[in-house]
């Protein structure tokens, strides 16, 4: 079983993206990685370059700074990178920079994908998903967070990113049919000094509005304030993978919340108890189970 990862990434010292330790965290499930890496004004590619270069297949890009909308622009660069996996590979693991997978479910990930090797009648492997905020000691648990989406996906040329790299479809946009798997991915896409995710936010938006947009609706600031918009938190109560035990180290900033105060809207209460109580999942879902 032939198993290569993918990824994107840009600027990613700038604005402060785990991507070292996203790539490490699939390291020991896959013979390559190919990271399409996009010019870049911090060194980027000399970061992923030192990451493990026996394992590492650079495609370098340029972004097409037009796609203003969607999002779309990230799905170009996760689908540049895909299509640069070579065909005798049979699964494809796909990490985006901000997402790590615990060191735990491998065992889980790598079984599973032998078990569907070839079984026809799936496209790929759902995983779960614990979405950081503010701090590595809070998960968001309002029902705005996505639960789950496709990581793992068979080699399949007709398989493409869909709308803003969230997830993929297939041929005629059909949605991939899914098999669910025990395994968590940890997104730290919330968690990063205030002043690195101000500079995100003024530069992110801009993949999905043009510059009037983002001149009226993103404030401008030196640290970028958690507490704005806050939905409701919980607890972390496991283990951060071991990947980035140092970045953990490196925290230098504080954030804390009363968890106790609930702030979900009565349509997020609805949705949060009708999964609790009867399992019932009314988000949007990009994908078939089977």
């Amino acid at each position: 079983m032939l198993v290569h990862g993918f990824t994107f990434i840009k600027n990613a010292i700038l604005y402060d993206y785990p991507v070292v330790e996203a790539i490490q965290s699939i390291l020991p499930l896959c013979d390559k990685v190919v990271v399409a890496v996009g010019r870049s004004d911090d060194g980027t590619r000399e970061l992923i370059e030192s990451i493990s270069p026996d394992k590492i297949i650079i495609v370098d890009t340029v972004w097409d700074e037009s796609l203003r909308e969607g999002g779309r622009v990230l799905a170009v660069e996760t689908d540049k990178a895909f299509q640069a996996i070579s065909a005798d590979v049979d699964w494809a693991i796909y990490i985006q920079g901000d997402e790590v997978i615990h060191e735990q479910y491998l065992p889980e990930i790598k079984s599973k994908m032998q078990q569907h090797l070839n079984n026809d009648a799936v496209d790929g492997l759902l995983f779960k998903y614990a979405h950081f905020y503010g701090s590595y000691d809070y998960v968001g648990s309002s029902s705005n967070w996505y639960r789950n989406e496709i990581r793992v996906v068979k080699n399949n040329k007709s398989i493409f990113s869909f709308r803003d790299a969230q997830g993929f479809r297939k041929g005629d946009n059909l949605k991939l049919r899914v098999k669910e798997i025990d395994a968590y991915v940890y997104h730290y896409g919330w968690v990063k000094d205030p002043r690195a995710m101000q500079r995100k936010q003024e530069n992110f938006h801009k993949m999905w509005h043009d510059d009037q947009w983002v001149e009226e609706n993103v404030v401008k600031a030196e640290a970028f304030d958690y507490s704005a918009n806050l939905r409701s938190l919980e607890k972390f109560k496991g283990t951060h993978p071991a990947v980035m035990q140092e970045r953990l180290k490196r925290v230098n900033w504080q954030f804390d919340v009363d968890i106790s105060f609930n702030r979900d809207t009565f349509k997020d209460k609805v949705k949060r108890l009708s999964y609790k109580w009867f399992g019932l999942d009314f988000n949007y879902k990009n994908y078939k189970k089977v």
